[in-house]
């Protein structure tokens, strides 16, 4: 994640993408200079109808009508951000030749026109094959292997006063942080070992709110966004406001390090499962991760990525924008999991046609990938069970 000035998710600090990210490989760019690379339909013929087919089946049912109005609405939240002098400044500096501002622009126009005009899921395979050139990530490895993770937003109780049972805090960004002289202080130094240190230093005064339990208050950190349920019955919602200069740490990679679990056995659950059975370790791992977030309230503005546009579930990723189109159209083929008819989560092939809309400190190079669930329980559940290979390609209109 890096600091803007927007109430993000910035899910590579901000989401359980980052509490389970392995180190990024750059092996990629030792085999190419770009870290996209055209690909002809030809290329990929022995799965193209898996890749570029929807579920013929839920095309005109209910459920396929709203999944199409959630990627209408995460198409016009692009166009939206693509109209901005943001947006023509990133790509006036983008350096993957054919990614122009006006062409992505484009492509996402046409591809909203196909969308809703095409009467099947085999019409619209046919039309984007027709109409659309396919960039292929490289990947970590050089091959368009992409390591992917999933992020959302936490629903938790809190309190807006601190009492015996609430007294974890989140905090307010400081008015003078840019006068903090570097290196910023520790976490440690500004929360103490046991989290509870803040109101006898440098954040008093700056509390926001108050939660429960010390690891869902880090969490919060670690999404970078909430919905909180306060005592009085009414809702909260927080985003991101401000960062130390820290890099981040991952904690489930330390758990990893220290013999805690294998490489294999890593989910977002079994790491909270750890810190359940064995709180005195929220000491020891917590202040190994010294970046520290600051928040503000948004008065119930939907989860926000980095372009500044809402994130829809399941249609919005993040990724490294030092190298992938911000707000272009893209397509991922990975496993998500969905809950089966006795509620246990299963993991799926899908191959979803997404929106480039956010970025985080652990979404680094070409191999990265996180997908954004929603908000609430479930989406943490599912969001905490991703971390799967797969592919990543992006489509521009054909010239």
């Amino acid at each position: 994640m890096k600091p803007i000035a927007t109430v993000a998710i910035f899910c590579a600090t901000l989401t359980f993408s980052l509490l389970l990210a392995s180190p990024v490989a750059p092996g990629w760019a030792n085999r190419s200079t770009e870290p996209l690379r055209r690909v002809e339909a030809s290329e990929i013929t022995d799965f193209l109808p898996t890749l570029l087919g929807l579920d013929e089946q839920i095309w005109d049912s209910e459920q396929g009508r709203g999944d199409q109005a959630a990627l209408v609405t995460a198409i016009d939240h692009s166009l939206a951000y693509l109209r901005t002098a943001e947006a023509a400044e990133a790509y006036q500096a983008y350096a993957v030749p054919g990614f122009t501002r006006s062409r992505v622009r484009r492509s996402l126009e046409r591809f909203r026109q196909l969308v809703l005009s095409c009467h099947s899921a085999a019409e619209l395979q046919a039309a984007v094959l027709q109409t659309f050139d396919l960039y292929q990530s490289v990947g970590s490895d050089g091959e368009g292997t992409v390591s992917f993770t999933g992020y959302f937003e936490p629903v938790y109780a809190a309190s807006r006063t601190r009492t015996a049972e609430y007294r974890y805090p989140l905090y307010r960004v400081p008015p003078d942080l840019e006068r903090w002289s570097s290196p910023h202080p520790s976490r440690r130094q500004l929360e103490g070992e046991d989290g509870l240190r803040g109101s006898q230093g440098q954040l008093r005064g700056l509390e926001l709110v108050w939660l429960r339990d010390r690891l869902e208050a880090y969490l919060v950190q670690v999404q970078g966004s909430a919905r909180l349920q306060l005592t009085d019955g009414s809702m909260m919602s927080i985003g991101y406001a401000g960062r130390t200069d820290y890099p981040y740490v991952s904690i489930g990679r330390e758990l990893v390090n220290d013999g805690k679990f294998r490489e294999d056995e890593l989910t977002l659950p079994i790491v909270i499962d750890h810190f359940r059975s064995n709180p005195a370790d929220l000491n020891l791992y917590l202040p190994r991760n010294d970046r520290f977030v600051f928040f503000r309230e948004t008065r119930g503005t939907p989860a926000t990525g980095s372009l500044s546009v809402p994130v829809t579930p399941e249609r919005s990723i993040a990724t490294d924008k030092s190298l992938m189109p911000p707000g272009a159209l893209a397509l991922i083929q990975t496993q998500i999991p969905y809950p089966d008819t006795d509620g246990t989560l299963t993991p799926r092939l899908v191959n979803r046609y997404v929106l480039d809309q956010d970025t985080g400190g652990a979404i680094r190079g070409a191999g990265r990938v996180d997908i954004f669930m929603g908000t609430g329980e479930l989406a943490g559940d599912r969001a905490g069970l991703i971390n799967t290979p797969g592919e990543l390609y992006y489509l521009l209109l054909k010239e």
